[in-house]
């Protein structure tokens, strides 16, 4: 991978070489577009420097992140992802991000323009009998983003919702379904359970998400990995369903909140329908009160087919901000 120099707006896009400074410099960006874009989110740097030093089939960054300069500074960044996808796809992802201060000069289109390049030239090296297309994502307030995806042909095929619980006041009391318990997840044998346990149940959701033994390295060493704050329901040995709760402490201190995670939320096939989920969502936001946290946060799928949003509805979670996944046809040709 080299260096190359857009002749129309003289962005020059460099790999990342494995840098502290570049992981730090996405990092500082990424948070000024999503403060600038009014998104309830921000990155970490350490939780960065985690996923990017444990390279995969699906993701590399020696391979997957490209750096653009103006004038030898770092504006914007490009990043790259692959992965098989529940409805059949091959999905290439093309995102990034562009210092706010850099926009509307070209950046953001020379980004687009390389990950597409460089996901094309991918994905002639992946024989598959899926159809290949490429994928992005833009919150509701990225004007920018929105308008320069579908300059390129995408368009948007899902909807999600970040949806929060405003307080964590009158948590209602739901039994466990008869014949399940919560245990601690104190030991690496369980804590690889309940990895397993989760990527069987996300099988049957939207969309398609690295599993590799790497990526589990990825979150293991991130900075708030806690599992003393999962909540796992056992059948016996077997791990039924479960809560992998989180505390973001560096973006509770950006947004000035005291705010929990409810990263994911599954139920293995087996044991739906029988109110674990409610159970397990109550008493998280109890455990999260009970750590110092006045409100509560998770994604969802608009169209997820296990009813989650009206499940969150009814525990008192209001949709907040909303995501789009784009998409269009990848054609070697």
């Amino acid at each position: 991978m080299t260096e190359s120099k857009d002749a129309l707006t003289g962005v020059n896009l460099r790999p990342f070489a494995g840098a502290a400074a570049d992981v730090a410099e996405t990092v500082r960006i990424v948070n000024a577009e999503l403060a600038a874009d009014g998104q309830p989110n921000r990155a970490s740097l350490e939780g960065r420097a985690a996923y990017w030093r444990h390279p995969s089939e699906m993701f590399d960054s020696a391979r997957d992140v490209t750096i653009a300069e103006l004038d030898g500074r770092i504006v914007g960044y490009g990043i790259r992802e692959w992965s098989d996808t529940s409805d059949g796809k091959r999905a290439y992802e093309v995102n990034g991000a562009v210092d706010p201060a850099f926009r509307r000069r070209g950046v953001g289109a020379a980004l687009l323009a390389e990950n597409e390049r460089r996901q094309r030239a991918l994905a002639q090296t992946h024989v598959t009998d899926r159809p290949k297309v490429l994928d992005s994502w833009a919150g509701d307030g990225q004007a920018g983003d929105i308008a320069l995806l579908e300059k390129n042909g995408f368009a948007i095929v899902r909807w999600f919702f970040e949806m929060v619980r405003p307080n964590l006041d009158d948590v209602p009391e739901v039994p466990l379904p008869t014949g399940l318990e919560i245990r601690p997840i104190d030991s690496d044998e369980r804590v690889h359970a309940v990895w397993r346990a989760d990527v069987e149940a996300f099988r049957d959701h939207w969309g398609g998400f690295d599993d590799s033994d790497e990526a589990l390295q990825r979150y293991l060493e991130s900075p708030n990995h806690d599992p003393s704050l999962w909540l796992v329901a056992f059948d016996g040995d077997e791990v039924a369903g479960g809560i992998i709760n989180g505390i973001e402490r560096e973006e509770n201190a950006a947004l000035g909140v005291q705010r929990g995670w409810l990263h994911s939320v599954f139920t293995r096939r087996p044991w739906r329908k029988r109110g674990l989920a409610s159970a397990l969502i109550s008493r998280s936001l109890v455990l999260l009160r009970e750590r110092g946290m006045t409100s509560a946060i998770l994604g969802v799928d608009a169209e997820n087919p296990t009813g989650a949003l009206g499940l969150y509805e009814r525990a008192g979670f209001v949709t907040g901000y909303r995501s789009m996944a784009w998409r269009k046809p990848l054609d070697e040709a």
